[in-house]
């Protein structure tokens, strides 16, 4: 369950302008290619041709010269595919393009089956995207036209729109990156659930390691039946209702947890302590439940500073990044500063990402003037950094940010952008490692696509994909069997923050930042 797939990164939502789907009848079994080329000056022209009889497709997009990291996180927001319909024999895609110069008209043999017509028009508006987009311009060093073509043929003799999508799976496979794939349309309207509640699932949040292949546990939702049950971190999911889940994407695994309030499911795990024994494999039967996630939660935590003094440290969890995530911070840093909290914790321990625009933010609230928050490189390879605009911080008080290795993504950004520019010291576990961004763009057919776009560095240019972000203090996840003596306030969340070794770390170095008169 649980938007977003903390295996990404997004930059938007970007839905394209939806058509009602129109019949294409068997126009050709042939299957042709022809490139002219031809000398021009300023863009160039790129179309590919599918047969039908009824429609034509036509989605554009353009380069500008000139494009900084902001724009790159702003433009990808806007919509990237536009649809006309008309009477003609061909479904065209065509778009400019500063590559060589070149016009390609392939035809494609066209399926009688109605389902399947829909997915090729799918095919080659994805394949338009992921040539205009796609972070590697060698697109894993494979002719991409003969790509395109290649799958348009696979996908001719079936009879179903499933193996079809699988057969456009299939070819982003073939660019070797993980992140960019595509769902299909139940699967996004599950992934666009919103964090208003009402989900029906079990509360997990899942992630696919890019290494593996595996589907593991990132995190589970606090009271949800999967905690309940002992589900934790690191534990992989090996079965849902007896399916073994090789080769299935987060989103589809999100989709079999997930059913109506009061059904169950099955799930085999193996603990994520052991990867060798039999008996570290377990079954669990789970109760589906409404979930409600609580993106953000704070807390004002009175304690005594080593010289006897009382002050207040405000805590801040963030579980997610999304659209509203910067104005509910916003409003719970102001809340505190009315109640004279001097410092202040950030947990972003098992906060998988979400989208980057919310994750830049977010660091606006905590950062001044025109500091480097992030470092973008595009597909040419060109070093674009996104800085603030004149910024103005909402607090200088000092500041500890919490991670672990579920911090991810739009967490990572954050963590770089406050620590490299000397705001925030970093307590807990080296983070997750994943510096890729991806676009989110929904399809004609109501199917998404997902896309690498760029790779990013944290402001002092340091590499985060595969990596991570060491903190600069570390500590133990344990929970401490006898909490320390405090003045805290006697609710569950506060009870629990006391017996956090990692909170009282940040607590401590907080304490020694304060004794040292340091600014933050």
């Amino acid at each position: 369950m649980g938007p977003p797939s903390s295996s990404l990164d997004l930059l938007m939502l970007s839905p394209a302008k939806p058509i009602k789907p129109t019949l294409l009848p068997l126009f050709t079994q042939r299957f042709s290619a022809l490139y002219r080329g031809k000398a021009a000056s300023g863009a160039l022209k790129r179309c590919v041709s599918l047969p039908c009889a009824s429609c034509r497709l036509t989605a554009k997009t353009e380069s500008k010269p000139g494009t900084d990291g902001r724009d790159l996180i702003n433009s990808l927001g806007k919509k990237l595919v536009g649809f006309a319909v008309a009477a003609t024999a061909l479904a065209s895609v065509c778009y400019d393009s500063p590559a060589l110069a070149g016009h390609l008209t392939v035809a494609f043999p066209v399926s009688r089956t109605r389902e399947v017509n829909t997915v090729q028009r799918t095919l080659v508006e994805a394949w338009g995207l992921i040539r205009e987009t796609f972070f590697d311009p060698t697109f894993n060093h494979q002719d991409w036209d003969l790509k395109l073509q290649q799958t348009m043929v696979e996908m001719f003799p079936l009879s179903s729109a499933d193996a079809a999508y699988n057969k456009i799976s299939g070819m982003l496979s073939t660019l070797g990156d993980p992140f960019t794939r595509i769902i299909s349309p139940k699967e996004y309207q599950s992934f666009r659930i919103g964090n208003d509640g009402n989900l029906q699932g079990v509360g997990i949040f899942i992630n696919m390691e890019p290494r593996t292949g595996h589907l593991t546990v990132l995190s589970c939702v606090e009271g949800s039946p999967a905690a309940r049950a002992g589900i934790r971190e690191g534990d992989e999911l090996i079965e849902i209702n007896g399916e073994r889940l090789d080769g299935i994407g987060s989103e589809a695994a999100a989709q079999k947890l997930r059913g109506h309030v009061g059904t169950f499911v099955t799930v085999k795990l193996l603990s994520g302590s052991s990867s060798t024994s039999d008996s570290s494999i377990r079954e669990v039967n789970l109760p589906r439940e409404y979930i409600k996630l609580s993106l953000l939660s704070s807390a004002i935590i009175p304690h005594k500073t080593p010289d006897g003094q009382i002050i207040k440290t405000g805590y801040v969890k963030l579980s997610a990044f999304s659209q509203s995530a910067a104005a509910d911070m916003a409003n719970a840093i102001n809340e505190m500063e009315t109640q004279g909290v001097q410092s202040y914790i950030l947990d972003l321990r098992n906060n998988p990402g979400g989208l980057v625009k919310a994750g830049l933010d977010v660091a606006q609230i905590w950062l001044d003037g025109d500091e480097t928050l992030v470092n973008t490189i595009d597909r040419e390879g060109k070093l674009l950094p996104v800085n603030l605009v004149n910024g103005h911080a909402i607090t200088h008080d000092p500041l500890a940010v919490l991670v672990n290795e579920g911090s991810a993504s739009a967490s990572e950004i954050l963590a770089g952008a406050l620590h490299d520019n000397g705001r925030a010291i970093l307590v807990g576990h080296k983070t997750f490692g994943k510096g890729k961004i991806q676009s989110v763009t929904e399809l004609h057919d109501g199917s998404a696509l997902f896309i690498t776009v760029a790779k990013y560095l944290s402001p002092a240019l340091h590499d985060i994909d595969q990596v991570g972000i060491m903190p600069d203090v570390q500590c133990t996840t344990d929970m401490l069997k006898s909490p320390k003596e405090s003045m805290l306030k006697r609710q569950s969340s506060i009870s629990s923050l006391e017996a956090d070794s990692c909170v009282m770390v940040a607590e401590h170095e907080l304490d020694t930042k304060e004794s040292r008169g340091s600014a933050s």
